[in-house]
């Protein structure tokens, strides 16, 4: 028989919050769901207590596992705070003391995915800059450089590697009850897309979509690869944090069409990797311009050059630009990327450029990571 909820309750008490309070008398405890022995819930947090509050997240999980009845737990932090939860409060002021102490950011004490080397995000501050299309096409450049490579779909609400790839199918289960993932052109894929209809909404809270996203990294037969590919949801929400407080993310690249509105968005994009410690490994100009098939006339549609200032302005590396052209989306929307059937035409070797940036910048280990902060005391 499952534990309760007041049973879980109950054990929560033991587990005390930097500010005193017990976490049940905290507040900041999602809804707890209970099925087949599994419990989900979360923690709500600002996302600037990632590290602070991770501790109690692991103290937490570990209590409830060892709970009768209980088969297993999955508790995460959120920032997705539900209605009527009070909003948690900012860290306290440090005091003013003599003498200015350097505290270096945090390092990653996660685990990571056995057989991944390494791990990288390919995001977006807001939807429809051609993430996925830049996500799948980086991850088909970096298999061609001879690398194994791997991408997950993370994009829970919008799915859209199985028809990027042209798959089909559902992932078969292997011996030791893990996923294995469908692969195509060299590159093994695992999306949600794959277990859902594709006209089913996704209509996930935070504690459903943080578990959706723990087994199809951590529940996957992903075997060797250099480098794992997520293509992540657009925007700066729980996806993201999920990410970045359960996976040691190597780096992330953001993507951005040059208009301003675009740029703001990604700009907050590269604020919030800084913020949970993961080093931008660059920004990409995607549309940057159109080529008129007809008269060959540019036209800078969205503008450009815009990524480039952008990635300038917030001391990042700006990794290329991707051309706005007709057949990148053809080749898209048949399931035949660009990367993997013209390998040797222009629009392939801009993407084989930023993979051999991005690859670059992994071995080398010289990722930009956030810089030390000065604390006054």
């Amino acid at each position: 028989m499952s534990a309760t909820r007041d049973e879980i309750l109950r054990a929560l008490e033991a587990v005390t919050l930097p500010d005193g309070k017990t976490l049940p008398a905290s507040g900041r405890l999602t809804d707890i769901v209970v099925k087949d022995g599994k419990a989900i819930f979360a923690i709500v947090i600002d996302p600037s207590e990632v590290n602070a509050l991770e501790g109690a997240r692991a103290s937490a999980e570990a209590i409830v596992k060892r709970l009768p009845g209980v088969t297993g737990a999955l508790v995460g932090l959120t920032a997705d705070r539900p209605q009527g939860a009070p909003k948690p409060a900012a860290p306290a002021p440090t005091p003013l003391r003599s003498g200015p102490k350097i505290e270096a950011p945090a390092t990653s004490k996660l685990a990571g995915v056995p057989g991944v080397k390494h791990i990288i995000a390919v995001a977006s501050g807001k939807g429809g800059v051609g993430k996925s299309t830049t996500s799948c096409n980086l991850a088909l450049g970096l298999a061609a450089l001879g690398l194994k490579v791997g991408i997950l779909d993370a994009d829970i609400y919008g799915p859209s590697q199985p028809k990027l790839f042209g798959l089909r199918g559902k992932p078969t289960v292997t011996a030791d009850r893990k996923l294995q993932p469908l692969e195509r052109y060299g590159v093994k894929v695992m999306s949600i897309g794959f277990l859902v209809d594709e006209e089913t909404a996704m209509i996930w809270r935070g504690p459903m979509v943080m578990s959706a996203l723990t087994q199809m990294l951590r529940e996957v037969a992903w075997g060797d690869l250099d480098v794992m590919v997520v293509d992540m949801p657009p925007g700066t929400g729980d996806a993201q944090l999920t990410m970045a407080q359960q996976t040691p993310l190597a780096g992330a690249v953001v993507v951005s069409t040059p208009q301003d509105l675009a740029l703001l968005d990604a700009r907050r994009g590269v604020a919030m990797f800084r913020k949970v410690n993961v080093p931008v490994l660059g920004i990409i100009e995607n549309m940057a311009n159109f080529c008129c098939p007809n008269c060959g006339h540019v036209s800078p549609i969205f503008g450009h050059g815009g990524a480039r200032a952008e990635a300038e302005k917030t001391g990042v590396p700006f990794l290329g630009e991707i051309p706005l052209h007709m057949d990148i989306r053809a080749t898209s929307d048949e399931g035949r990327p660009v990367v993997a059937t013209a390998p040797e035409g222009p629009h392939s070797r801009a993407y084989l450029a930023i993979a051999r940036k991005v690859w670059e910048t992994l071995e080398s280990g010289s990722a930009a990571k956030p810089a030390p902060k000065i604390v006054i005391e």
